[in-house]
């Protein structure tokens, strides 16, 4: 029989063409980007399982190491119910064990045991128990303390943190609690996006009145695994800590807790100096250890005899219950039943030694970001790459992400989520793989001119840069070439552009025999705007300094205006421009926003600055009025004009060379005689601390030393014989 025609009909459809052409990628991206979303997504089902799956394989296979013992649990274990009796035992027992550990000073004791009703066991209260109990010892009895009064008197005055446990529901009334420490936040109100509970269980009035503390002690689980736990949360509509930092509190002597909050959550919750940064639910990862039998004290040894007082002092002493049938066990990542006074625990030694986990926004930008690169990279290389070789380029990414995973958690504590990438790559590389089995010989072919034209093209444009960097440079003048046999100043320039082309200039030439014009700039662009932008300024500048001959002031003005006119990209300008008069030393100049030229130690002068003068940068404030000042140069005396690319230098590790640092160099070439001696000096000053690192800016440097010695040789001879030849020789030198 043959295939029915519908079902081959929609393969031919346009669009099922364009899926499965370009050897698979549109139907790859498609995908792609599916994933992406999927992956995103913080509760994608199933995904969500397999992400929490590979954190907790991280700390199966490789659990905290327990640094220090600072907290200590005492347990209400099986022998010690063995050799006491059930549980519950007479409130009076727990005051004794508390005030055994209280004899050793603990930092801070915390009970994680609630007891929201009285001792049944009270003296007073046993004349309800036994029958026929004869009137006057009942009498007696009731004139006893009671077994609560007993342990409030225990707690009193000590560093005692009671447990609270939050409950829901709609009938449940919240029940105050007076002595919770105050939350105090910053940026925001928390309670929107911590945990709440419609009320909290906690102890009878008078035990919970001798207390210093009271915490959350509530656990809750993620698909029957605690994972994390939230250091604050609301109860009836009030902030209450969790257990363990109520602990950290009550043993530091803090009288708030402080939360900081942003626009997206509850980013950090504080204990005096102890900052945790956390989820935007105010939760924390655990990073927990092995059950550790170190950790622990039984309750009936406390009892029963002396204690060494160092196993207690200065420590975080937990009490609560670990027999079976009585502790609270939840599921962890080490262990499938862990008591919650351990979770707890656990809890405490991360916060004291600054071991929780995390998982901050930033990690799962950078698996999105891998999934994507490595997806793209997939849905690029697959089609071309033989089966084998696409195979082993799938294992090194997933080899990446297991490895940044790892690296991630042992190295950081931070929780890289290897495991949902990892498959989402899987299933796109075999989708890609299938597809590329069609029509692959000719879409090779087609990828094969692609890659060449794409070659052709860079190749030319690498062509057109280098030939737009030889004119550009063509463009500067030579001091040799523009000033033969001169002997009465000697002028040395460089410029180094960060790319190919720049947006530093410079020029000089003579306004007559007599009167040299010099200028630095730096254009507010770089690479090839900026190099138009620069080739622009200086044509316009030097027209005009031809034009204006010898007012400096008049020329940054007219200069301002005419290169404003036709500045359609909004560019600007910084330009340091001078006069020196070569007989005398007179120095006029103005500064547009440029950095201030700086005059060379000589004998006992210092290194000093010319700031005097000019305004802001071209084509940033229209009709700007300019002024000049003026200096007389003695002969010696010499001028380092730069851009800001050489202070804003940056070696490999990102320090700026910095303006500092340029001053002590140039204090201490002022023996220098030769205007390229300071310039190469730093230059190669500058080389040595970038290391060879990328330039982030185009470096410009000019000096200028006046030597006061006239010349009458060579071009400078005729110059002297024909000013208005070389005015013109000026303007069309290049």
């Amino acid at each position: 029989m043959g295939a029915p025609s519908g079902a081959t009909h929609w393969m031919e459809r346009r669009w099922a063409r364009r899926l499965r052409g370009g050897r698979g990628r549109p139907l790859g991206l498609l995908l792609l980007a599916v994933l992406v979303v999927l992956v995103w997504l913080p509760e994608a089902p199933g995904l969500q399982v397999l992400r929490l799956a590979c954190f907790d394989t991280y700390q199966s296979r490789a659990p905290r190491v327990r640094r220090s013992d600072s907290v200590v649990i005492v347990a209400i274990d099986d022998e010690s119910l063995k050799r006491l009796g059930q549980w519950p035992w007479p409130r009076t027992r727990l005051a004794r064990l508390v005030s055994r550990i209280s004899d050793a000073h603990p930092a801070a004791i915390g009970l994680d045991i609630l007891m929201p009703e009285y001792d049944r066991l009270s003296p007073g209260r046993l004349g309800d128990l036994i029958e026929g109990l004869d009137p006057g010892l009942a009498q007696k009895l009731g004139a006893m303390a009671g077994n609560d009064t007993v342990l409030a008197r225990a707690l009193r005055g000590r560093p005692v943190v009671l447990g609270v446990a939050g409950v829901h529901g709609p009938d449940v009334a919240p029940a105050p609690f007076p002595g919770l420490a105050p939350v105090r936040a910053f940026g925001g109100d928390p309670a929107p996006f911590m945990p709440s509970f419609s009320a909290g269980l906690g102890s009878v009035w008078e035990i919970d009145a001798a207390a210093m503390g009271r915490g959350l002690i509530s656990v809750d689980s993620e698909r029957g695994i605690v994972r994390r736990l939230p250091l604050l949360a609301g109860v009836g509509g009030t902030p209450m800590p969790t257990f363990a930092l109520e602990m950290l509190r009550v043993a530091a002597g803090v009288p708030v807790v402080t939360v900081r909050v942003g626009a997206r959550g509850i980013q950090a919750v504080a204990v005096g100096d102890l900052v945790v940064p956390t989820e935007r639910d105010s939760r924390v990862w655990l990073h927990y250890g092995d059950h550790d039998p170190a950790r622990f004290v039984s309750a009936v040894d406390v009892l029963a005899g002396p204690v060494d007082p160092d196993r207690f002092q200065g420590r975080l002493v937990l009490i609560g219950a670990n027999a079976l049938g009585l502790s609270d066990s939840q599921g962890t990542p080490v262990t499938d039943q862990m008591s919650g006074v351990e979770i707890h625990a656990q809890l405490l030694e991360g916060l004291i030694e600054g071991a929780l986990l995390s998982r901050p926004a930033i990690v799962r930008w950078i698996e999105i970001v891998g999934l994507s690169l490595g997806g793209l990279l997939l849905v690029v290389a697959v089609p071309r790459l033989r089966a084998r070789h696409s195979g082993a380029l799938l294992l090194l990414l997933i080899g990446t992400f297991v490895a940044l995973g790892v690296l991630g958690y042992l190295g950081r504590g931070v929780l890289f989520d290897a495991a949902t990438p990892s498959l989402a790559l899987a299933v796109l590389f075999t989708v890609m793989l299938a597809l590329t089995l069609t029509e692959a010989e000719s879409q090779r072919r087609a990828l094969r001119r692609q890659i060449e034209q794409q070659r052709e093209a860079a190749a030319r444009l690498a062509g057109e840069l280098e030939a737009a960097r030889r004119i550009q440079m063509g463009t500067l003048p030579r001091p040799a070439v523009a000033f033969p046999g001169e002997t009465r100043f000697d002028l040395y320039a460089l410029l180094e552009p960060a790319r190919e082309v720049g947006g530093d200039l410079y020029d000089f030439f003579y306004l007559d025999p007599d009167h040299l014009f010099f200028m630095i700039g730096d254009v507010s662009g770089k690479g090839l705007p900026g190099s138009l932008f620069m080739a622009i300024s200086k044509a316009l500048y030097k027209s005009t300094a031809l034009r204006r001959h010898g007012q400096v002031a008049a020329m940054m003005r007219e200069a301002d205006a005419e290169i404003s006119r036709d500045n359609g990209e909004g560019l600007f300008v910084t330009v340091l421009a001078g006069i020196l008069d070569a007989r005398t030393g007179d120095l006029e100049y103005c500064i547009a926003g440029h950095e201030p030229p700086y005059l060379l130690p000589r004998g006992a002068r210092p290194l000093s600055r010319l700031d005097e003068g000019g305004g802001p940068p071209l084509c940033a404030v229209d009709g700007f009025p300019y002024t000049a000042a003026g200096r007389r140069l003695d002969p010696g005396d010499t001028l380092c004009l730069i851009t800001d690319g050489i202070t804003e230098a940056a070696s490999p590790s990102g320090e700026l060379y910095g303006r500092a640092r340029l001053e002590a160099l140039l204090g201490r070439l002022g023996s220098v005689t030769s205007a390229a001696e300071v310039a190469e000096a730093i230059r190669g000053d500058v080389a040595g601390f970038t290391g060879g690192a990328e330039p982030s800016d185009d470096i410009a440097v000019l000096i200028l030393r006046f030597a006061g010695t006239a010349s009458a040789s060579g071009t400078h001879a005729a110059a002297i014989a024909h000013p208005a030849a070389s005015a013109h020789s000026a303007a069309t030198e290049r």
